[in-house]
C-alpha cells in the first residue's frame, strides 16, 4: 500500500540516537552510528521522531510501504523486555535490570569501612524518558516519581521514599517534555499499587505533578497517590 512514512537522510544524521529513543514502536535503530528505519510495518507514520532530531535529518515521504502492524510492534516490545534488551537507541545503559534489595523496616547498617549505606534503588533505568512502558518490575509495583533535584536536596530520599518502590525520575523543565502520555501508559498497562510523587517546592516542578494528575485521570484507574514537597534547603515540607 502507498502511505506516509518517515525517511532518514543519513548524511544529515549525526548519530545522536534521539530519534531511536523517541520511536516507541522500535522502527528506528542505530546501526553503524547512523539512524535507520529497520521495519516499515513498525512505523505508524505519526512522526514522534521528527522533533527529536537536532539536524532535521528525518522527513515524511509517501511511498509503497507495508501497513503499520500494532500487534507485531507489541510482540517485539514484550520479547525485548523479557530478554532485558537495550532500547532502540543502542545504549547499553538502557538495559532493563532489577536489583535484589532488603526491604526490612530498619535501615541497613552502614559499611564499617566507608560509613556508606547501601542503595535502595531497585531497578534500572530510572529516567522517565528511558524506562520501557511494560518493564517487568512494574507488575505490582509501588511507584515513586521523583524530580531530579530531590535526590540532592533531601538526604534521606533512599530510606524515606525509594525503599520498596520502583523509582522514576525526571525534570519537566530540562527535558522540555510532557510526561503525561508516558506515565499514562505505565499506569494503564501495568498493575501499579500506589504512586508517590516527590517534587521540589520550585514552580517548574509543578509540571511533573500536573503530568501525574493527568496520567492518573487518563488511565481510567483509581490508584492511591500522594505528593511530597522538598524545600530548596533540603527539608520535607508539611
Amino acid at each position: 500500500m502507498k502511505r506516509k512514512i518517515i525517511q532518514i537522510n543519513e548524511e544529515k544524521c549525526n548519530g545522536c540516537g534521539a530519534c531511536a529513543a523517541a520511536c516507541h514502536e522500535g522502527a528506528i535503530r542505530m546501526i553503524d552510528g547512523k539512524a535507520k528505519l529497520v521495519r516499515d510495518d513498525y512505523c505508524d507514520g505519526l512522526g514522534d521522531c521528527l522533533p527529536s532530531c537536532p539536524t532535521n535529518a528525518i522527513t515524511f515521504v509517501e511511498r509503497e510501504a507495508a501497513a503499520y502492524d500494532a500487534a507485531a510492534v507489541e510482540a517485539a516490545k514484550k520479547a525485548a523486555q523479557a530478554k532485558g534488551a537495550p532500547l532502540a537507541c543502542g545504549c547499553p545503559g538502557t538495559n532493563v535490570k532489577t536489583f535484589a534489595r532488603s526491604e526490612g523496616a530498619s535501615a541497613p547498617a552502614a559499611d564499617a569501612g566507608t560509613g556508606e549505606r547501601p542503595s535502595r534503588l531497585g531497578q534500572w533505568p530510572v529516567q522517565i524518558k528511558l524506562v520501557p512502558v511494560n518493564a517487568p518490575y512494574f507488575d505490582g509495583a509501588k511507584l515513586l516519581i521523583a524530580a531530579d533535584c530531590t535526590a540532592y536536596a533531601y538526604a534521606n530520599l533512599h530510606e524515606r521514599f525509594m525503599r520498596g518502590h520502583v523509582t522514576l525520575i525526571g525534570c519537566p523543565k530540562l527535558d522540555a517534555v510532557d510526561y503525561a502520555e508516558k506515565l499514562t501508559q505505565i499506569i494503564r498497562e501495568n498493575d501499579i499499587r500506589s504512586v508517590t510523587l516527590v517534587r521540589m517546592e520550585v514552580p517548574c516542578c509543578g509540571g511533573l505533578e500536573n503530568a501525574l494528575k493527568t496520567a492518573l485521570k487518563n488511565s481510567g484507574k483509581f490508584i492511591p497517590w500522594q505528593v511530597e514537597i522538598i524545600s530548596t534547603d533540603g527539608r520535607l515540607l508539611d
